[in-house]
């Protein structure tokens, strides 16, 4: 039987609504930049943005690039479509990534184009983008080549 191989998950439903906290995250993404927003007054990164920092309460952001770089914290395999049209999407790999270079930060987002049976927590991933005909460009993540070898 041939291993299955981890797609990219449905856009069927999905709408970006992005807002001040947000907008620098896609507007980076569009350039295929990965970046994670960090407490300008402590230095706390959060990920997903949020209005305030968990640590001091300051609402100051500062944008860092990041390299794109990553492991996996924790995974799921979806095997079977949860909506009508997404059967060409199965399997897909939702999972929350580590992000290099912005201690603390996890990025909820998918791996894509690896053996479902290769995936271990701990793995190293690298960005890759994925870009929509409307113009968004979404964050998923493939196997360090290292780990496929």
């Amino acid at each position: 039987m041939p291993a299955l191989i981890a797609k990219s998950p449905p856009m069927l439903s999905f709408t970006l609504v992005a807002d001040r906290w947000t907008r620098p995250f896609w507007d980076a993404a569009a350039e295929h930049r990965l970046v994670a927003a960090r407490c300008a007054d402590c230095g706390r990164f959060r990920m997903p943005p949020t209005p305030f920092c968990p640590d001091c309460r300051s609402q100051a952001l500062q944008w860092v690039t990041l390299t794109g770089l990553g492991t996996i914290y924790s995974y799921t395999v979806v095997m079977r479509a949860l909506v009508p049209g997404a059967e060409d999407c199965i399997p897909y790999v939702p999972a929350i990534i580590a992000l290099e270079g912005a201690e603390g930060a996890r990025l909820i987002s998918n791996v894509v184009d690896a053996p479902i049976d290769r995936l271990h927590i701990g793995d190293p991933v690298q960005v890759v983008w994925h870009d929509y005909p409307d113009g968004l460009s979404v964050p998923r993540f493939a196997l360090s080549p290292k780990v496929m070898t």
